[in-house]
């Protein structure tokens, strides 16, 4: 199974037209439709269901195309840290990232290396701990940033130098917004936004006992969409402070849960990386400033 085919397969998986796909990978219509064929007898599976106008996957296919992007991340992963590895005054970051408001300390460090580094370039992979974890494994992302404390068995870890809180996001003209802080009481009962990762995991563990009186309304991976659901009256939001905007004209307020409970960030990758050398030089700057 050759990576130029695989990208032959996923133009067809993605335009969902063979005639499209050939124009776009400037090959025959007849050498692309060959080469599809070949691969579905390579693994022996049928991977398209051909219409008159359109071809569709089979499930088989939408496997293989699962796998197949994976795969071409990785081998453009590695052309570009081949490439860059002449180059002294820059190459690829592939940085995976949670939701939190301390991500601005690494920008900060990002734009001051780049102060050295002027042709650094940083790819953003962002999703819950699960997802991201999973690409680090596979060699698709550099460093990782999450809010639990990595499996020091797998990974090596930097600390961030401040930490998250947890709080309610609340519409202003809600009775609630009137307190300072928002108690395990004041959460029996109302409709919340939340995570999955972060409900069963941080709110469960601050909720201790009393977990089952807290009713999940629904789950958001991106503290943005729960904050839209919260503004239009549909329940009310758990995440971290500053994610939101909760200016006066948002419409909203975030007040801290009491007790405090905060989350320590960590930026980590995989203990037996082998590092391009811009991830390397990333790597000891991270750890002088942090």
């Amino acid at each position: 199974m050759e990576i130029r085919t695989l990208r032959y397969f996923l133009a067809v998986a993605r335009e969902e037209n063979m005639t499209k796909a050939a124009e776009i990978l400037h090959v025959t219509q007849p050498t692309l439709s060959k080469q599809l064929k070949s691969l579905e007898e390579e693994l022996g599976k049928k991977l398209f269901t051909r219409h008159s106008f359109s071809i569709k996957l089979t499930d088989e296919g939408q496997l293989l195309r699962n796998r197949a992007e994976d795969l071409i991340r990785m081998a453009d992963k590695i052309e570009q840290e081949f490439v860059s590895l002449d180059d002294i005054s820059g190459g690829d970051l592939y940085l995976g990232l949670a939701e939190s408001y301390q991500l601005r300390f690494l920008a900060r460090s990002i734009k001051e290396f780049k102060s050295t580094y002027p042709n650094l370039h940083y790819h953003i992979t962002s999703g819950d701990t699960e997802q991201l974890s999973e690409k680090l494994d596979k060699g698709l992302l550099d460093f990782l940033v999450l809010v639990e404390l990595p499996d020091s068995k797998k990974y090596e870890y930097i600390e961030f130098p401040k930490t998250d809180t947890w709080g309610l996001i609340i519409p202003a003209e809600d009775p609630l917004s009137k307190k300072k802080t928002i108690s395990l009481d004041d959460l029996v009962d109302l409709p919340l936004f939340c995570s999955d990762q972060a409900w069963n995991g941080d709110i469960k563990n601050w909720a201790k006992n009393r977990f089952t009186e807290l009713k999940l309304e629904g789950s958001f991976r991106l503290s943005y969409n729960g904050s839209i659901f919260t503004r239009e009256g549909l329940g009310y939001l758990l995440t971290y402070d500053h994610l939101i905007d909760t200016s006066k004209e948002s419409g909203l307020v975030f007040r801290p849960l009491s007790p405090k409970l905060e989350n320590k960030i960590y930026i980590a990758w995989n203990r037996y990386q082998a590092f391009t050398p811009i991830a390397e030089r990333f790597l000891e700057y991270l750890k002088q400033t942090f």
